[in-house]
């Protein structure tokens, strides 16, 4: 077929300009049978970009673990993972990236990533009760890291208020790398009756094809394209490609699918993200072998004389497509109207593969679904990879040039001010973590966020952890590390480990040494969800986050983790309770300051392996944790991790503004004590009337502890070192990030 007049002639040079390749352009023509028109050269064009069919990427996605007794939905089977989390109920959750448009535009970049999460989340039937996000940028001390900072804090916190769930943990990193490419990865947690979810499925014939929610504009078209090619100094000429969100139709659009699905007239649901109509109406009809007819001139349309191109590849916000039952269509349009919501007839299921889309009667798109996704037509490609050359520099590392510092106070004050260890204050206080009906969080100080669920004894906890200078350190070793981490704020929370998600931003695929971090990652991320039975339920792969001015950006393969706590009276938390309780260290200690905040960014050594890990050792201590939660034989639990010891222990003793005396230990280099970051290490704190039951208990595990002193009124001692009050320390640590953004060009002028 032709397309309309109005198409530009198809070449390969079109192909290119739509970002495929020759040799793809050739596959496409041999799946039709024919050269195709525009129209359809542009679905194929979103369809296997390799944000939407990981054409780069599946291939080792494939080896991750993937089962699990607790499992509703396997990894890409559902918008989002789902997990049994007991008492009739299921946990759907899932995290991905809106980084591209973030760059270009980062308060519309972040909102609409916000709620295309949240849209993932309520399309399968479960309400949102949480959301999470991790984010990375440049230096702070630049005026353009604030500039995306402010944005991007902002499009979060405007975009989840109103929409009216609360955002309960996160996690932020600056390093000169992510200066062109931010990060922003957005992590939302549901909840729903086992039994109660709907598919991103369509079959039937005959069914109808609905479109709900907001209008169709020309924003975002090409979107799933721009996030697949590396961000340039041209690309704010891509501004268009950025998404417009608007969280108070999400909110009603929420209510009234939930409201709908009760009806039982829906087949199936997904939500509209990247690719639009396209992607929605391709999966579907792929997932339930079946066909549809897609009259595109009854989309409802903001903006006039929108091709069919156009329709099909928009990504206006906020809108989903569902299939209903055949004559029951009224009942579904009722429950939208009530709410105010646009829902449209758009077409119908139809048996066959074939995707037929219609614009004034005239075919303009005739398409097989299944060669559009992913494990159907779509290509898959294995990369070429080798051990980036940077490589020879951490191998050149030694501990023992490295000078060991001797004023350690001044040294910890600027740890504990710099960027990356300081509190998110500024950033956090900006988000609602307590607003929504569903809203169940304590804000409690704690490793994890945890949640109660209503109506029963339980909870679950969730965190999102990724330290993106070990992965680059060791990208094997690195994502294990993530993963452990993620682990241990779940069970120092009082949690169980039960399942993952992932958000994998890496640069570009088809540069060797990127592809071996990607592989490596894997790899390492793949052992230690085995070893911790935690099945990867899904998420996200965002490459091309590199430019030609900073290169790729570290690998970063955030880990969205949830816990499951059976007794809601078992949640543990980080904060020293009393005076004169008694501080332990569990785990062992080492000479290492490989790849810490101190080596990094105090010391300037940029170049370093990844700490000390062991996933062995880390498995042991996690089971240790977890029975003295259980046995109630600690008051507080806080892992080391960044910033080390001391960062650690002033975390804990801040909440209730409280000190701690400790001693270090002799064995060691005091920098190493006090600011290394190996791993699998545990502070916690004991009532001195149960030290001997603690004693007992330890003596009987293989996990090394040490006593290294007590909670205090208020000083901070080291070595009989009196470093001054904690609330000098408060003011520090919560301020600083504050003050930094405070003296922007921007915040002045504002």
């Amino acid at each position: 077929m032709s397309g309309t007049s109005h198409d530009p002639q198809v070449t390969t040079e079109t192909a290119k300009e739509l970002g495929l390749h020759p040799e793809e352009f050739e596959k496409i023509k041999t799946i039709l049978g024919r050269t195709p028109n525009f129209t359809e050269l542009s679905i194929y064009s979103v369809m296997w970009s390799e944000h939407c069919s990981y054409k780069n990427s599946i291939k080792w996605l494939k080896t991750l673990p993937r089962e699990g007794s607790r499992l509703l939905a396997k990894a890409g089977e559902e918008n989002a993972g789902l997990v049994d989390i007991g008492d009739g109920l299921a946990c759907a959750f899932k995290i991905e990236s809106h980084n591209h448009p973030s760059a270009i535009e980062p308060y519309q970049g972040a909102a609409t990533g916000v709620g295309g999460i949240h849209r993932d989340i309520f399309t399968m039937g479960a309400r949102p009760i949480a959301s999470l996000n991790s984010l990375r940028f440049g230096n702070l001390a630049e005026e353009k890291t604030k500039h995306l900072l402010r944005g991007v804090v902002k499009g979060i916190g405007d975009y989840g208020n109103a929409f009216g769930v609360p955002t309960v943990a996160g996690e932020v990193f600056f390093d000169e790398c992510y200066h062109t490419n931010p990060l922003v990865n957005a992590m939302s947690v549901g909840v729903v009756k086992v039994g109660k979810t709907v598919s991103a499925i369509s079959y039937g014939e005959g069914n109808s094809v609905l479109i709900v929610g907001s209008s169709t504009g020309k924003d975002g078209i090409h979107g799933a394209s721009f996030a697949s090619q590396d961000i340039t100094e041209d690309s704010h000429e891509d501004l268009p490609s950025v998404q417009v969100g608007d969280p108070f139709t999400e909110k009603l659009l929420l209510e009234a699918s939930l409201e709908a699905i009760e009806t039982g007239a829906i087949i199936g649901m997904q939500d509209m993200g990247a690719a639009g109509i396209t992607c929605s109406t391709s999966e579907m009809s792929a997932k339930g072998k079946h066909g549809m007819k897609i009259y595109l001139d009854r989309v409802p349309q903001r903006q006039a004389n929108m091709k069919a191109w156009e329709i099909l590849l928009s990504e206006s916000q906020e809108r989903m497509l569902v299939v209903v039952k055949k004559g029951r269509e009224q009942e579904v349009i009722n429950v939208y109207e009530k709410w105010d919501i646009h829902c449209e007839q758009i077409g119908e299921v139809t048996t066959g593969d074939r995707l037929q889309y219609f614009m004034q009667d005239e075919l303009v798109a005739d398409v097989p679904a299944e060669s559009l996704v992913l494990g159907g037509g779509a290509p898959v490609y294995e990369r070429e990879y080798r051990q980036p050359d940077y490589f020879r520099h951490i191998s050149e590392y030694h501990l023992d040039v490295i000078v060991e510092a001797t004023d350690l106070r001044s040294i910890a004050m600027r740890l504990i001010s710099s960027p990356n260890i300081s509190s998110k204050k500024w950033v956090f206080t900006q988000y609602d973590s307590m607003v929504g009906i569903a809203n169940t969080s304590t804000n409690a100080p704690s490793d994890a966020a945890v949640l109660r669920l209503q109506g029963t004894d339980k909870a679950i906890a969730v965190k999102v952890d990724c330290n993106a200078r070990y992965v680059h350190a060791n990208p094997y070793v690195g994502a294990m590390i993530a993963v452990s981490e993620a682990a241990r704020n779940i069970v120092c929370s009082g949690g169980t480990p039960v399942a993952i998600t992932n958000c994998l931003n890496f640069g570009n695929p088809y540069n060797p040494e990127v592809y071996w971090q990607f592989v490596k990652a894997i790899e390492g991320m793949g052992e230690a969800c085995r070893k911790f039975d935690t099945p990867v339920t899904g998420g996200n792969v965002s490459f091309y986050n590199q430019s030609a001015d900073d290169g790729p950006v570290f690998p970063t393969p955030a880990i969205g983790m949830l816990g499951v706590l059976e007794h809601y009276e078992d949640a543990m938390t980080l904060d020293f309770r009393n005076e004169g309780d008694l501080i332990y260290l569990l785990g062992e200690s080492r000479n290492d300051i490989s790849s810490s905040e101190y080596l990094s960014n105090i010391s300037g050594v940029r170049f370093s392996p990844a700490p000390h890990f062991d996933l062995d050792e880390e498995f042991n201590l996690q089971q240790v944790v977890k029975e003295l939660i259980q046995k109630d034989l600690i008051e507080s639990a806080h892992d080391v991790s960044d910033g080390g010891l001391f960062t650690t222990l002033l975390e804990s003793a801040m909440p209730s503004d409280l000190g701690f005396d400790i001693s270090t230990d002799e064995n060691f280099r005091k920098d190493a004590f006090l600011f290394g970051e190996s791993q699998s290490r545990v502070v916690v704190s004991i009532h001195p009337s149960r030290q001997d039951e603690f004693l007992d208990f330890m003596m009987g595990t293989e996990v090394e502890f040490n006593l290294l002193g007590e909670v205090t009124p208020s000083n901070i001692v080291v070595d009989a070192d009196d470093w001054g009050d904690v609330k000098e320390w408060k003011e520090e640590y919560e301020n600083a990030i504050g003050n930094a953004m405070s003296h922007s060009v921007e915040a002045t002028e504002v």
